[in-house]
């Protein structure tokens, strides 16, 4: 048996590997997505005061800060027993929204648009933003740069600062704003609303518009067909900052709704021996192994995901394009991996849209930016759709509100089992008869960009109270072991 192996992996944040393992015909036999670092804020976070952790989370990433800052600042209202003000929220949403539309603009036109605008085939030195920018020119490329560079800025004037943010306060947040200040957002928010159309249009013109491109996006070489959570409101529209858990299975049926604590209940997270990334899975399901199709427990969180489960968008030009968006696939759920692309891009409009709704709104300078704190209620979990999909902080304290114990499911780990099955698919069909060259091997890697790895992001613990476990998959003889096939 003859083992291929993908390492570092490209494109993503943080570090893995994928392992391809080929059968004495020179096809693939099995493959394994690896995650082979571990960060440990779960552990770390003991001891700290609740009203510190977003701004301590907020290190875990250089791009998902704002999410983790976010998720543990809801958290924190639930410790203390307080709802914010309406002024809170309306500036932590503008917050959360700008996070998004510089987050999803950096991962397309970064990590996974140069795979169709350069082109999956091309050579590995041109397949990137650098790659990217010369195919669509110069031009094109500054003004994208220039006004997710807006988004920044916003997330900055309101957050503190442009990489790790300050301004959360339990019941509360710390900034507000004058009227000059939300004159300048509203004008900012035009511009982003031009980026997200900007990034529907090239999706469309270089993508859908391609027939070559639409084999991979709608062919079996990229489906996995799971079961999917995500967000929504009142309507059943998508919901980013805050709404009800909602699970459909592999055909699009609902099969349960949870917010807040009621998680425990819906998601368990399974330890495996080669990896560090633990694999969640449906809890009422149990565990069925890596496997596909009706009756797994496995499933996907994400733009996709969200997609899945909603019933449209909140902002009119965005729903516009999410109705488009099914027309085209024809079928819903859609279990096209691909797809998270243009989701992603369409979500990008739809924020650039409520920043823009929210800069509009006068009251949004009030000076009522903290409630008053309840009793110390020592636990309080904090759930968000982070860009990457839905994120869980979950935090218990002693009397004084200082952290004993933190769980944090991040997005990608929610998307482990999934990530695997799409590796494995794409390598079974593009790997055959022992052929393997870098353009093959990056149609193996483009299975887990839809999905927008965040590594760092995602290993924090094996298990509650566990000490983390790395086990080598193979063995002295480079085979892999046996216990591969038990998962």
């Amino acid at each position: 048996m003859k083992k291929i192996e993908i390492n570092p992996m490209t494109r993503l944040e943080g570090h893995g590997k994928i392992a391809v393992f080929l059968d004495d015909n020179g096809n693939v036999d099995e493959a394994f997505f690896q995650v082979v670092e571990f960060r440990g804020f779960e552990k770390f976070l003991q001891g700290l005061p609740i009203e510190e952790v977003p701004r301590t989370v907020s290190t875990i990433c250089g791009v998902c800060r704002g999410v983790h800052f976010t998720a543990a600042m809801k958290a924190s209202d639930g410790v203390y027993g307080v709802k914010p003000t309406e002024t809170a929220r309306k500036l932590r949403e503008m917050f959360f929204n700008a996070h998004y539309v510089e987050d999803h603009a950096v991962i397309l036109y970064a990590l996974g648009f140069p795979d169709f605008v350069v082109g999956p085939g091309a050579p590995a030195g041109e397949r990137n933003v650098i790659g990217l920018i010369n195919a669509v020119g110069t031009e094109i490329g500054r003004e994208v740069l220039r006004k997710r560079g807006l988004a920044v800025k916003i997330f900055e004037l309101l957050g503190g600062k442009p990489n790790h943010p300050v301004a959360a306060l339990p019941g509360g947040w710390s900034k507000t704003i004058n009227e000059d200040e939300r004159k300048q957002i509203e004008a900012w928010s035009e511009e982003l609303v031009e980026l997200g159309q900007l990034t529907v249009k090239i999706f469309g013109d270089v993508v859908l518009n391609n027939p070559g491109y639409m084999e991979l996006v709608t062919g079996d070489m990229y489906k996995v067909p799971v079961n999917y959570l995500g967000s929504v409101d009142a309507n059943d529209k998508i919901a980013l900052y805050d709404g009800t858990q909602k699970f459909v299975d592999v055909n699009g049926k609902e099969t349960g709704r949870f917010t807040g604590i009621e998680y425990i209940d819906y998601i368990s997270e399974r330890v495996l021996p080669w990896t560090y990334l633990k694999m969640p899975y449906q809890k009422k399901t149990g565990w069925k192994g890596i496997v596909e199709g009706e009756g797994t427990a496995l499933y996907s969180v994400g733009p996709l995901a969200r997609f899945n489960v909603a019933s449209g968008m909140d902002t009119p030009l965005a729903d516009i394009e999410y109705k488009k968006f099914f027309d085209t696939f024809g079928v819903r759920p859609v279990h096209n991996i691909m797809g998270y692309h243009w989701a992603r891009a369409i979500e990008l409009l739809n924020c650039a849209e409520k920043i823009r709704i929210l800069a509009k709104d006068p009251s949004i300078t009030a000076q009522d930016n903290r409630a008053p704190l309840g009793e110390c209620t020592g636990e309080g979990v904090g759930i968000i759709e982070a860009p990457r999909g839905t994120l869980i902080h979950h935090y218990n304290t002693d009397e004084k509100g200082i952290v004993t114990d933190a769980n944090i499911v991040v997005a990608t780990t929610h998307n482990k089992g999934p990530i695997n099955l799409a590796v494995r698919k794409a390598a079974k069909h593009f790997i055959k008869d022992g052929n393997v060259d870098e353009a093959i091997l990056n149609h193996v890697e483009m299975a887990y960009r839809p999905y927008d790895l965040c590594l760092g992001c995602a290993t924090h613990a094996t298990k509650p109270g566990s000490s983390p476990v790395k086990i080598e998959i193979f063995n002295s003889k480079k085979e892999p072991v046996q216990t591969l096939k038990n998962y």
